[in-house]
């Protein structure tokens, strides 16, 4: 975003408004850190990365952060030839100009917001622990596959699904789940908004790699920060696999949350960044699943990678995604919820009431459908036009709240 002074982030960073919300994803992130030193899910984690970690140093030329951001998913992780024989146009082009329509709302912010933004980018990249810092390189470094998902399946999934992607077997949803990513490329040089690390007061501090290439220099990125494109990425993938596997679908938005959040730990993006990457990615895969001609080719892959996951658990479906021990599932818990909740706003100042309902969008029920099979399209409105304790900032058109619609308690509302 613009550049704010240094003295009026201090500000912001020792009021109590700041305080209090710095406090709100702690929990979550410490559940995690603790999930990840013994038992199933750090057993999970570590494979995760060793996948990982093996294919970018195999595909990397060369194994550098250059190197990596030109490696791309391939065989046999990923059924290119399916994808290709079905002709389907993603029409890119036509949902990017969109994306900056559903952004436009950032094109004036107030000073205040600005700072804001600013400030809480700047707790996030000072509080990370070595762990969580650690976790934002995988998330960055592994942009091109779906390894990343892995962990908000649980441990008996999550192995069952690494299984299944490494084999292939999920290879039509590996292939149309990246291939429904849009780019921010356009939004980025239309806002023209500059990254935290390149302000002219350096607020945030660079985070080294230790474990994809490890040799200690720090994560960068090129272009502008808004929106985040990765951000948009993660809340993308997470989104469609919890299309398909309806079950994990509140662990899967959690993770989306999480990996947004990894982009400020990294000091990269702002959380107005991400705020956008979310929204655009909601509206875009809300707009795929509408399309009867993409559903066609979302219903062959969803069921490819829910035969594949059933066989490689060896049970139902059901049961391998059943929630893990407790401290053993740290995505599907209490916790990760309120996390995400907390990831809806970063605690930014509000521009409207909390309590005002939120004006749905037009595509937004058939979404939350996609994820709870269960919901009919009327209750899907009905869930979608409470505002869930989500404070409105004032960044979409008074018709397009995407910005304060909480999908994961939409479907967990019993």
């Amino acid at each position: 975003m613009r550049a704010v002074t240094a003295s009026l982030i201090c500000g912001l960073l020792l009021t109590p408004l700041a305080q209090a919300a710095s406090t709100q994803p702690q929990a979550f992130l410490t559940s995690l850190e603790q999930a990840g030193k013994t038992g199933a899910f750090a057993q999970l984690e570590q494979r995760q990365r060793e996948l990982l970690v093996q294919r970018l140093r195999q595909a990397a030329q060369p194994l550098d952060q250059s190197g990596i951001e030109h490696v791309r998913q391939t065989a046999p992780l990923t059924d290119e030839a399916w994808l290709t024989a079905q002709g389907y146009d993603f029409a890119k082009e036509q949902l990017q100009q969109a994306d900056i329509q559903v952004l436009e709302g950032f094109r004036t912010l107030p000073q205040s917001l600005l700072a804001a933004s600013t400030a809480t980018v700047v707790r996030i990249n000072h509080s990370a622990s070595p762990k969580l810092q650690d976790r934002a390189v995988l998330d960055a470094n592994g942009i091109a596959f779906l390894y990343y998902l892995a962990d908000a399946l649980g441990p008996r999934l999550g192995q069952a699904f690494l299984d299944a992607y490494e084999r292939g077997d999920l290879g039509k949803a590996a292939a149309l789940i990246k291939a429904s990513e849009v780019s921010t490329a356009p939004a980025k040089k239309y806002f023209d908004y500059p990254r935290p690390f390149l302000l002219p007061d350096k607020p945030v501090t660079l985070v080294p790699d230790r474990v994809v290439v490890g040799d200690g220099k720090p994560y960068v990125a090129s272009a502008g920060a808004f929106p985040s494109g990765h951000s948009t990425v993660g809340y993308t993938d997470s989104l469609l696999l919890a299309a398909m596997l309806p079950e994990r679908a509140p662990a899967l938005i959690a993770r989306g949350a999480g990996y947004g959040y990894s982009r400020q730990v990294l000091g990269v993006h702002y959380p107005l960044d991400v705020i956008g990457g979310r929204m655009i990615a909601q509206y875009n895969v809300a707009h795929y699943l509408a399309d009867p001609a993409y559903r066609r080719l979302f219903d062959e892959a969803r069921e490819q990678l829910r035969t594949a996951l059933t066989k490689a658990c060896g049970v139902a479906l059901g049961q391998c995604a059943a929630s893990a021990a407790v401290g053993q599932d740290p995505w599907n818990s209490r916790a990760a919820f309120a996390f995400n909740h907390y990831t809806l706003s970063y605690g930014l100042p509000t521009a409207g009431s909390v309590k005002q309902p939120i004006q749905v969008p037009a595509s937004a029920p058939g979404l939350a459908q996609a994820l709870a099979p269960a919901l009919d399209a009327a209750a899907a409105q009905a869930r979608l036009a409470k505002p869930h304790g989500v404070p409105e900032l004032g960044l979409d058109p008074a018709h397009n709240q995407w910005q304060r619609l909480d999908l994961l308690d939409v479907i967990r509302t019993p």
